[in-house]
């Protein structure tokens, strides 16, 4: 993970406050580091690797390979690398532009993100020949962590790479959730929902950082080495839910509906044979971040309180949700008093309406700002833990009891700008943007509250 004491900007006039929170964002995203997560649990030994405990001997002349994707896949890679040496053969892993790192024995390639492209297509061709060329003596190590689902596209036969980018960008605007995009994902991919396990003889070991609340498998990265409970009609009801279906291409509506009725393999199944030979590890959470976070709040003095349910849902509810907390901590010290703070992670959905700019953290801060006006020494806090917010240069941003006034001095109109969605334009002229840079890890997000 590069350095972020330097790096780290943080959009707040209050330097104590501005020091505290770089603060509590470094132990958080320190305690995310994949290198060190990695180390914990692999381990080179003279017959093979130990992984969680467990030896896989290669006596048998075997090889190591590694594949993976995700915005913390190449900080993984190097650590792997670091522990192996010789003993890896190589392999490939694809990440966001911007998110690679030197490896020796690992190929890192880039590729788009959140929005699949032609770079991440030839990276997953890559990939499925590689395992496919390997035997049962060999062991396939999967490095998977969040934005691997769009790194790695690989289409079903029949579909094409315009076909799930259209598709991806409209459940990107809908306001699905993670796991129901993926799930459609799911059922439009060569590779994803336990198809690249399908495709080995190799023994099969994931580790992963998982951006997904509840750890779900078949979720993180689209599951391409997990077993798939969902369906082809649970892919073509998404799309209609969110009123897309007839906006997505003939192509996709056609693949999923011949898979609904039977004539397409479904994808591997709970319980499916294949999986004996294939095991996966969670090497840390948004919950590793949050435990973080609560320590170091601590150590400075603040009263820590998480939240006891990740925040999930609307981004405006749940950031209107977050203010009223605050006025209630304000008026009566409950559920904390001051000073206090208040540490939620979790991935919200926004539901785009607008032609702005923005990302779930920012959207979020925005929002919060309307419902904390004229509050004296309160901040709140939305941050995305990979240090890409959406599709823009910050990782969210911060709000307190006077950035709306301070905005209307300058003739902004908070309100206009969440209606269309530019929480980004609002707070590059406002100010109030946390800029980090990638951070080589990806948890979810992180939701603070400061109050004095």
């Amino acid at each position: 993970m590069r350095p972020l004491t330097k790096s780290m900007r943080i959009g707040v006039r209050d330097r104590r406050i501005r020091a505290l929170l770089g603060r509590l964002l470094r132990a958080g995203l320190a305690a995310a580091d994949p290198r060190q997560a990695v180390r914990h649990i692999v381990a080179r030994t003279k017959t093979g690797v130990q992984v969680a405990g467990r030896l896989y001997n290669l006596r048998g002349g075997g090889k190591i390979v590694s594949i993976g994707s995700g915005k913390a896949a190449a900080s993984m890679a190097v650590a792997l690398e670091q522990l192996l040496g010789a003993k890896l053969t190589g392999g490939l892993v694809a990440v966001k532009r911007g998110y690679a790192l030197p490896t020796r024995r690992i190929r890192v390639v880039t590729a788009g993100h959140p929005v699949p492209d032609g770079a991440g297509q030839r990276a997953a061709s890559r990939i499925l020949a590689l395992v496919k060329g390997l035997i049962r003596d060999d062991l396939l190590i999967v490095l998977l962590s969040g934005g691997a689902s769009s790194l790695l596209p690989l289409p079903a036969p029949g579909l094409t790479l315009a076909d799930k980018q259209r598709t991806t960008q409209l459940l990107l605007k809908s306001g699905a959730t993670i796991r129901e995009i993926n799930i459609v994902r799911k059922h439009l991919s060569a590779i994803k929902g336990g198809r690249l396990a399908a495709a080995t003889h190799a023994r099969v070991v994931t580790l992963i950082l998982s951006d997904v609340i509840g750890d779900d498998l078949g979720t993180i990265g689209s599951g391409p080495t997990a077993p798939d409970a969902t369906t082809y009609a649970d892919a073509c009801a998404i799309l209609r839910r969110f009123r897309i279906w007839n906006l997505a291409s003939a192509r996709v509506r056609r693949h999923l509906r011949k898979g609904r009725h039977g004539g397409l393999d479904e994808t591997p199944k709970p319980g499916a044979p294949l999986f004996r030979r294939v095991r996966h590890h969670v090497l840390g959470n948004n919950r590793t971040t949050v435990k973080a976070v609560h320590r170091e709040a601590r150590r400075d003095g603040f009263r820590p309180y998480v939240l006891p349910l990740a925040m999930t849902g609307d981004v405006r509810n749940a950031a209107a949700s977050f203010g009223r907390l605050a006025r209630t901590i304000v008026a009566s010290g409950k559920p904390v008093r001051p000073p206090a703070c208040l540490i939620a992670g979790g991935e919200l959905t926004v539901t785009v309406r607008g032609t702005g700019r923005g990302g779930r953290a920012q959207e979020f801060a925005l929002a919060a700002a309307m419902e904390i006006a004229g509050l004296p020494n309160v901040w709140i806090v939305g941050v995305g833990t990979d240090g890409t917010d959406g599709p823009t240069d910050a990782a969210g941003a911060v709000v307190d009891g006077g950035t709306l006034a301070r905005a209307k001095k300058n003739g902004l109109d908070a309100a206009r700008f969440l209606r269309r969605n530019d929480a980004y334009t609002f707070f590059k002229q406002a100010g109030g943007h946390i800029v980090t840079g990638p951070t080589g890890t990806n948890v979810n997000d992180l939701y603070l509250m400061i109050v004095q």
